[in-house]
């Protein structure tokens, strides 16, 4: 078995359960590649007798590899993605840090639930991605066009509202007057859309949300559209520019840039222990309201 280990950073007190996994892997003949900058934070933090082969770019990946470990919480599988692309290995997420819909593997239960990974005991989720392409040229959107959670669009250097124009399929919809409009996927309607007000969507769901932030017309709200949808948006404002999101990574584009959003052409595969289904994070992390630290 071959898997690949991918990090952000090196949370207090996280060392351990980095070096259970190491361990683990290890013991059970795993061949083991981690990414070169999150290598190098191991070795900072921790001593390690074993030398690790290391990769540092989405090209020297392929499709040889069994899983991909990614170590942090939701952040670190939205920056994991750029690396896994479209090569469809599944990706396990271990929870180092506070709230989890996507890393669901605790620190705490990392090797009953590696080992059972390792054993195939397992299920796959597959999440959709949303895509986008620019009349304007733009190296960020070029090479990372797609994101797993969201595409935002929003204000920059400015207190004043921009107006994004809006159309389905060739027909306008509206003009959003906002901070900005989030076109949310599923798995990322527990995040920003939410917080600004959008409804939480099942992973499952073949959908994307459209979703204003902070919009000036109080009769605007969220809209959810099938994900066959093409959505075109156009913003204008008083700036000569605004920014445009893909979950973490931002760009800027010339305002009346033309922006065509659709869903990307490939899934990611998230790997999910029996327990560990949505609805049982979803109780424990909104429904009920459990301590976000945990």
């Amino acid at each position: 078995m071959k898997v690949g280990i991918y990090g952000q950073f090196y949370h207090e007190g996280s060392g351990k359960y980095v070096q259970q996994l190491l361990d683990l892997l290890d013991q059970k003949g795993v061949e083991v590649i981690i990414e070169e900058h999150f290598l190098k934070l191991i070795h900072d933090n921790e001593d390690i007798d074993k030398t690790y082969s290391h990769f540092s770019t989405f090209e020297e990946l392929d499709n040889s590899y069994d899983l991909f470990f990614s170590i942090g919480g939701d952040g670190t599988i939205l920056q994991t993605i750029t690396y896994v692309r479209d090569l469809n290995i599944p990706i396990v997420g271990i929870n180092t840090g506070r709230l989890g819909f996507l890393a669901t593997v605790s620190k705490e239960k990392l090797v009953s639930s590696v080992e059972e990974i390792l054993k195939n005991n397992y299920s796959i989720t597959e999440r959709s991605l949303i895509s986008i392409k620019s009349s304007s040229p733009n190296a960020t959107l070029e090479e990372l066009n797609f994101a797993l959670n969201e595409i935002t669009v929003s204000r920059k250097n400015s207190t004043s509202m921009i107006s994004v124009e809006t159309s389905l399929n060739g027909e306008h919809l509206t003009n959003y007057w906002a901070d900005g409009l989030i076109i949310s996927t599923p798995t990322g309607s527990t995040g920003y859309s939410l917080s600004c007000g959008g409804p939480v969507i099942m992973p499952k769901t073949s959908s994307f949300i459209i979703t204003p932030i902070a919009p000036h017309n109080l009769n605007a709200r969220p809209i959810v559209v099938p994900d066959s949808t093409v959505i075109k948006l156009k913003v204008s404002g008083r700036e000569s520019d605004h920014l445009v999101s893909l979950d973490s990574r931002i760009a800027t584009l010339p305002v009346e840039t033309e922006m065509t959003l659709t869903k990307a052409p490939f899934n990611i595969k998230l790997v999910l222990l029996e327990e560990d289904t949505f609805l049982t994070t979803l109780r424990k992390k909104l429904l009920w309201g459990e301590d976000k630290r945990n």
